[in-house]
């Protein structure tokens, strides 16, 4: 069975950096998407970013664009959430996931299209 084992989180300053890890074992998602979502207190999970399990394309919601990287190392099996100039509404737990092999008819941001998911870190952002 696939597992996702998501790893990096923490508590930090406005302004610092994070990268969260997400560890694939047991299987891969060949073909398909790895994401990343996130959920605040009282708040429905969101999407934050995909990428494509070969790495070529990447998606990204619009308020983590231009500070958030998504990527993938094949040979570690490991997909990354590099969160730069965090900001106190990134604070959230953070979800990685891995797509099913129909993801695109539900699309990378949707959470419907992902089918196994990791058991989320936690980041804390102090103004």
């Amino acid at each position: 069975q696939v597992q996702l084992v998501e790893s990096g989180g923490g508590l930090v300053q406005a302004g610092a950096s994070l990268r969260l890890s997400c560890e694939v074992s047991g299987g891969t998602f060949a073909g398909s998407v790895m994401g990343w979502f996130r959920q605040a207190p009282r708040k429905e999970r969101e999407f934050v970013a995909a990428i494509t399990w070969g790495g070529t394309t990447t998606w990204y919601q619009s308020s983590v664009k231009g500070r958030f990287i998504v990527s993938r190392d094949k040979a570690k099996n490991t997909v990354y959430l590099q969160m730069n100039s965090l900001k106190p509404e990134d604070t959230a737990a953070y979800y990685c996931a891995g797509g099913k092999s129909d993801i695109m008819a539900y699309g990378p941001a949707r959470a419907a299209g992902y089918g196994a998911w990791g058991q989320g870190t936690q980041v804390t952002v102090s103004s």
